[in-house]
């Protein structure tokens, strides 16, 4: 058995989002962090890795510095990666995004007991679209919204959270579960991850390796082929500012007491 994760490098939210002339996210000029629900995907993915010893491997799209990411993943226990990288692939909406990981993991081949974790949602789009997408096109089928997930021989026996509510679903490998972060805690890095990473195969998937896959044509990849069109991407508005009150505790008590009086608060 073997799980494939795939996890996103998105641009850290609490600093400046950069826009591009185009309207896609300047990300090379930002801050990145690994999207904050695959984690939850990464962590789902090692302990079915504790439990079963199967092989984990953390997938994603980026430009060359998300090998980065990966290498972090690996660090956490994850056992190789796969970094999709073209410049044809540059600008890609969530339709493009699904097209070419669909795409790379039918290259690299899905087995019968084989499983696809996704984070629910990533914080640049919010979406939870991607996964979804991926398991349309590879004919698989999915569960959302995974709180809960136990494997019983080729049967995976998940937990969706609902607005009102939980479903208890049975699904059959080979398929794809998306995690939410009520799923588990992520763990950290160890040392001897660190250490050993560096020394795990990350496989660069490009264009080139890509491009005789059925769903790779040039009109349903990168920005050409993304049919969502984005008015505006800016920086919501900071909504409030913080006051320091200087002094003394009494001093800053009666400063502190006199604007709450002053704004009806007491």
């Amino acid at each position: 058995m073997r799980i494939f994760v795939c996890a996103k490098q998105v641009p850290d939210t609490s600093g400046k989002v950069a826009v591009k002339e185009n309207g896609t996210l300047d990300r090379a000029s930002m801050a990145t962090i690994t999207n904050p629900d695959d984690m939850n995907a990464v962590e789902a993915a090692l302990e079915l890795k504790d439990a079963t010893g199967c092989q984990v491997t953390v997938v994603t799209m980026g430009p060359p510095p998300a090998a980065s990411m990966l290498r972090e993943l690996i660090a956490m226990g994850a056992d190789d990666g796969i970094l999709i990288s073209g410049r044809e692939f540059g600008g890609s909406d969530t339709f493009a995004t699904s097209q070419i990981i669909a795409a790379a993991l039918h290259h690299v081949g899905i087995g019968k007991d084989d499983i696809i974790f996704c984070g629910r949602q990533a914080i640049d789009g919010d979406t939870a679209q991607v996964g979804p997408q991926i398991a349309e096109k590879l004919g698989l089928p999915q569960v959302t919204y995974a709180a809960d997930i136990k494997k019983d021989g080729d049967v995976l026996k998940v937990k969706r959270m609902l607005e009102d509510g939980y479903m208890e679903v049975e699904v059959k490998t080979p398929c794809l579960i998306t995690c939410i972060k009520e799923l588990n805690n992520p763990r950290y890095m160890t040392v001897k991850g660190i250490f050993d990473c560096f020394d795990k195969p990350i496989t660069v998937l490009d264009y080139n390796a890509l491009k005789d896959e059925p769903l790779i044509e040039p009109d349903t990849i990168g920005l050409k082929g993304s049919p969502t069109n984005i008015f505006k991407s800016f920086t919501p508005p900071q909504k409030g500012q913080v006051e320091m009150l200087e002094g003394g505790a009494e001093e800053a008590a009666k400063a502190l007491a006199a604007k709450l009086a002053k704004k009806h608060v007491i």
